[in-house]
C-alpha cells in the first residue's frame, strides 16, 4: 500500500461512512457465526488499527500483525497494546494460538505474493474448533484509481473465496456480498474513471461525501442483517466465515 494512504486511513477511518457502516455488517456476521466471546483474537493485517482497538476488542484480547512500520505506528497512537510487525505469510506464533482470526482487506494486496500460502498461515495458528473471517475486495473488471493506490494484486468473486478457503482446509460457514445497495452507483463511478481518468489518482477515502456520509453509511449498515443471514448476490466486497 501507499505508505501515504495509512495516514489517510488514521484521519478518515472512525468517521468515513464505509468504515462505519461496514463496522455494522462486520459486528452483524461476528455475532451470528461467533458469538461466545473468544480469548484470542489475531487482526491479520491490522492497519492502523481502528478495528482492533473499538469493536473487535469487545469480542476477546486483539493481537494485531501487520508487515508496514507506518501502520503499526497509527496502531500505537491508538493505544493498541499487543502488535507484532510481520508478513501474513510468515506468522510469528505458534499452532492454535488464536480461537479467531480476521482479516478485512488484507490478502488482496501485492505485498502478499500468495493468497494459498497465507491462508495456510492463518489456518496455522487456529485452534482445531477456531473461525477466520475475511473480507476482500470484489471483481477483478471493479478496479479503478483506488485500486492503484492500495496496490491492488487481485480482486475476487464469492466462488473464489470458498475454493481459497476450502483449498486451505476450512468449511465454509457463511459466504456474502456486501456493499451490495450502493453498487450500481460504484459500477458507474468505475466505469465513468477508465473514460475520464482523473489527474490526481486519488483513493476512494480522499473522497468527502459531506452531508451525504451518513446517508451512505446508513445504506451500507443497512444490509448487515441480509449479509449476516442470507447471501447476498453481488456487490463490492465478499465476507466468509470459515471453521478449522
Amino acid at each position: 500500500m501507499d505508505p501515504n494512504e495509512y495516514e489517510l486511513m488514521y484521519q478518515v477511518e472512525e468517521r468515513h461512512w464505509w468504515y462505519q457502516g461496514m463496522e455494522v455488517v462486520t459486528r452483524a456476521v461476528l455475532n451470528r457465526w461467533a458469538p461466545i466471546p473468544q480469548p484470542r483474537i489475531l487482526d491479520a493485517g491490522c492497519g492502523t488499527g481502528a478495528a482492533m482497538t473499538t469493536y473487535l476488542a469487545e469480542y476477546g484480547k486483539v493481537t494485531g500483525v501487520d508487515l508496514y512500520p507506518q501502520a503499526l505506528d497509527f496502531c500505537r497512537k491508538r493505544k493498541a497494546l499487543r502488535l507484532v510487525r510481520a508478513s501474513v505469510l510468515n506468522l510469528p506464533f505458534a499452532p492454535a494460538s488464536f480461537e479467531l482470526v480476521t482479516s478485512f482487506d488484507v490478502l488482496y494486496e501485492r505485498a502478499v505474493s500468495s493468497d494459498a500460502a497465507a491462508m495456510t498461515e492463518l489456518f496455522r495458528v487456529l485452534t482445531p474448533t477456531g473461525r477466520i473471517l475475511l473480507r476482500l475486495p470484489a471483481y477483478d473488471w471493479l478496479r479503478g484509481q483506488h485500486d492503484k493506490r492500495v496496490h491492488t494484486n487481485r480482486r475476487y468473486t464469492k466462488k473464489l473465496v470458498k475454493e481459497l478457503l476450502e483449498q486451505s482446509g476450512f468449511v465454509v460457514e457463511h459466504l456474502s456480498y456486501a456493499n451490495t445497495w450502493l453498487f450500481p452507483l460504484a459500477v458507474v463511478k468505475r466505469l465513468g474513471e477508465r473514460i475520464f481518468p482523473p489527474k490526481d489518482n486519488q483513493s476512494d477515502l480522499a473522497m468527502n461525501a459531506g452531508i451525504f456520509n451518513n446517508l451512505l453509511k446508513f445504506i451500507l449498515a443497512s444490509e448487515a442483517p441480509f449479509a449476516a443471514h442470507t447471501s447476498l448476490p453481488y456487490g463490492l466486497s465478499v465476507i466468509a466465515v470459515g471453521r478449522k
